[in-house]
């Protein structure tokens, strides 16, 4: 890992670049020792800043949940980051707007939230995992590159808070109407995804890790091995990673979904400067 000077300089570039809305070049290309341990460290110091601003985490989100995604960005594993109060909105069910000036290199992802009634327990099978649920959501999360060109290695990704933007929420949905057997719908389900009224892509339950349930027991595991980390608690929501591909936005666009084999209401967003 680097040394902690380095750490701080490199978290006080992400957090300048996140406030002005700009890019710099990923650190990867010019730091030789700039690893994973050493981005949750950053991403680790980027977080307290933003506490430190006012901010109040409300859950996570995992990234590079989609393996489709994996060579097209050169990482070989999901990772995971913070969101927080002023990162998360919920949509009106007839649709609402985003604006998507305040992002740099902004693309979109329709995903799968899971809010929680009890900290989820380590190792636990995808049923008993689903008993620490108690509610369920379709979203869209608008993601960000602060590197040119969306051109980056794992490591600058999760120093840059996995390149959360914004999370969009949909209406919640108990657990147990997903489906009469949610784990298999949450597998199986498909979303057609749409640009200005023209589906640009349709994505299964299954492309995420396989399911977002197991998605969301990676992360678990993960958690579970970085001893600085805190665990998922009560009251925590997680969003599970892009069912399709990330898809590039504008201002002016309108996207939606439309769900197949699930019980969560579809969703729709108006992109504005």
């Amino acid at each position: 890992m680097l040394a902690a000077p380095q750490l701080q300089d490199i978290a006080l570039q992400i957090r300048a670049a996140q406030l002005k809305v700009q890019q710099i070049e990923p650190f990867t290309s010019h730091v030789p020792a700039f690893d994973l341990p050493s981005a949750y460290a950053v991403a680790k110091l980027v977080h307290d800043a933003r506490l430190s601003e006012g901010v109040v985490p409300v859950g996570r989100k995992i990234g590079f949940t989609n393996p489709d995604m994996w060579a097209i960005y050169g990482v070989q594993e999901p990772i995971w980051a913070y969101v927080y109060d002023q990162t998360v909105t919920s949509l009106p069910m007839a649709g609402g707007t985003c604006s998507v000036g305040q992002f740099t290199e902004p693309k979109i992802e329709p995903e799968i939230v899971f809010h929680f009634r009890s900290a989820p327990p380590v190792g636990a099978d995808l049923s008993s995992l689903l008993a620490s649920i108690d509610w369920a959501a379709h979203a869209f999360e608008i993601v960000q590159s602060h590197y040119p060109g969306w051109k980056f290695q794992a490591a600058d990704t999760v120093a840059d808070c996995s390149l959360h933007g914004t999370l969009l929420l949909g209406k919640p949905v108990p657990i147990d109407q997903l489906a009469s057997d949610p784990v298999a719908a949450l597998e199986s389900f498909s979303v057609a995804l749409s640009r200005n009224g023209e589906v640009r892509e349709v994505g299964k339950g299954a492309n995420v890790l396989g399911s977002p349930l197991m998605a969301l027991a990676h992360l678990i595991t993960v958690l579970s091995k970085q001893p600085e980390s805190l665990s998922l608690q009560a009251n925590e929501i997680v969003t599970t990673g892009t069912i399709t591909t990330a898809q590039a936005v504008r201002p002016g666009e309108s996207w939606a979904t439309n769900l197949q084999g699930i019980a969560l209401p579809n969703l729709a967003v108006e992109l504005v400067p």
